[in-house]
């Protein structure tokens, strides 16, 4: 029933939680994918017995989560898998000094090491050529270091993809805002031109092993590739 002291302003927190679940659990129990519509606004609150406010205010939070998308004079629809929501909690994290970027890339090196096995195993021969694509283009790029980041990440995400595991590739990609703000830092404690190229190298023998479809060695690479990236944001002080 609606709470009689619910206002418009200020829908009732204990209304709105109900409703959020409500709506998920429509979600699960008609089996919802991808880009299929909710019901309406108003049909939900006929459903729930609330307050139209309640309802949209429900909405709003499942969009704010990225479970829902919602866009000016449509119906919502269930939200593809987006990596937004945890990458802000993980930034916020280490904003607000919960965990450390050191305890992130520990995390990063337990998956990625799992990641780059898979993608030896099962990358396609398009996949296997991205990898190798995003390792050249560093390289040719690497006298501009925000150009050579951005395929860094690329690798890394495409390294994820071709594990054909879509959980892999949503905490991978979730890591991403935490490598923006250090992945510069460890770039710049290689100072010469020979300690960038030899970090580019280690990308590219990780990418010639999952050409050969090596698992073992790939994960070799991956874990020299972690060990030295964490070691230069030691020498640069992050801890």
């Amino acid at each position: 029933m609606q709470d009689p002291t619910e206002t418009a302003a200020e829908p009732n927190p204990g209304l709105v939680s109900t409703a959020i679940q409500a709506i998920t659990q429509h979600i699960r129990s008609e089996g919802l994918a991808a880009g299929d519509p909710l019901p309406s606004e108003a049909a939900m609150t006929r459903q729930l017995n609330v307050s139209r406010t309640v309802v949209r205010e429900a909405f709003r939070s499942l969009s704010a989560m990225r479970l829902i998308d919602m866009s000016a004079g449509r119906r919502a629809t269930v939200a593809k898998l987006d990596t937004g929501a945890m990458s802000m909690v993980i930034e916020h994290g280490i904003t607000t000094q919960q965990i450390s970027v050191h305890q992130v890339y520990d995390v990063r090196r337990t998956i990625e090491m799992r990641t780059v096995a898979l993608a030896a195993l099962r990358r396609t021969e398009a996949e296997a050529a991205a990898i190798a694509q995003s390792a050249r283009l560093m390289r040719e790029n690497f006298q501009n270091p925000e150009i050579v980041m951005e395929h860094d990440i690329a690798f890394h995400e495409a390294i994820a993809a071709a594990s054909h595991n879509p959980v892999f590739s949503l905490i991978v990609t979730a890591f991403s805002g935490v490598t923006r703000r250090t992945w510069v830092i460890g770039w710049r404690t290689r100072s010469s031109s020979e300690d960038q190229l030899k970090m580019i190298k280690g990308h590219e023998d990780i990418a010639e092993a999952i050409l050969k479809g090596d698992p073992r060695l790939a994960v070799e690479h991956m874990a020299q590739h972690f060990d030295k990236s964490v070691k230069a944001l030691l020498d640069a002080g992050i801890a």
